[in-house]
């Protein structure tokens, strides 16, 4: 199917790995002008130069820290009028209540929850002087199925879904949908780095790693591609009447709970 996006312009943040490149990658072979943002200058550079090589598009790239006030806006700036933004920065550390001190907190929700928030206000204002533009904020699906060793992400999550749907309610009268796609488990290098210390620990092998996925859906966690072509699905024309709602990408986890 071809989702009508070529020539878009498109910030992703966190583009550097994980989700985010793999959204960059997708929506480039879809023939978007994308630009990928994340706090790493080096591995921002690699991946321009990986999807120019696997797509020929030429990826523009700028290194930022979304959880340092100001720097929201600078990007904006720096990316220009764009038709669709991807929230995607930010990783929350595990952890219940009395192991996630204050800061550790609230150094986590400048990026995944301020970032987001501020980020969009900038964009959100940009589209709006054109009628036009998409936001697709990558969540996840903590915020769904509540997570007391994680009570920082699921709150943070839950918090982010509630200002997914509350602007995306009102975006269309200024011809903009905001939305969101929350994945579950996915097998980016950060969780199997994680299976594989819990395989050493647990079986006496990390690389038997794959045998700890078991009990999940379809018995793997989700593959970064396949949340990015829901995010593309979602940004394009061919989802051009849905905001305000976001689409849980789990393999069934929080309907089951």
């Amino acid at each position: 199917m071809d989702l009508n996006l070529k020539g878009k312009r498109v910030l992703v943040t966190g583009g550097s790995k994980g989700i985010g490149r793999a959204c960059a990658q997708v929506l480039a072979e879809e023939g978007c002008a994308v630009m990928i943002a994340s706090r790493d200058a080096k591995s921002l550079a690699a991946a321009a130069a990986d999807i120019k090589a696997k797509t020929g598009v030429e990826v523009q790239w700028k290194a930022a820290d979304l959880s340092q006030r100001g720097v929201a806006e600078e990007l904006a700036a720096a990316a220009g009028d764009l038709d669709i933004l991807v929230n995607n920065a930010g990783a929350i550390p595990g952890g219940d209540l009395q192991t996630v001190d204050e800061d550790t907190w609230r150094r986590a929700w400048d990026l995944k929850v301020f970032g987001y928030v501020n980020l969009t206000r900038a964009v959100y204002a940009r589209m709006k002087a054109k009628k036009s533009g998409v936001i697709v904020n990558v969540l996840g699906a903590a915020g769904e199925k509540l997570n007391a060793a994680y009570i920082a992400g699921s709150t943070a999550n839950a918090g982010l879904m509630a200002f997914t749907r509350t602007l995306g309610g009102v975006a269309p009268a200024d011809g903009i949908r905001v939305l969101g796609v929350s994945p579950g488990p996915v097998a980016t290098d950060r969780l199997l780095t994680l299976y594989r210390q819990m395989a050493a620990a647990k079986l006496g092998d990390a690389n038997r790693y794959e045998e700890l996925f078991k009990g999940m859906a379809f018995d793997r966690p989700a593959t970064a591609d396949e949340i990015a072509w829901t995010v593309a699905f979602a940004a394009s024309p061919r989802s051009s009447y849905t905001s305000g709602v976001y689409i849980t990408v789990d393999g069934g986890a929080a309907a089951k709970s």
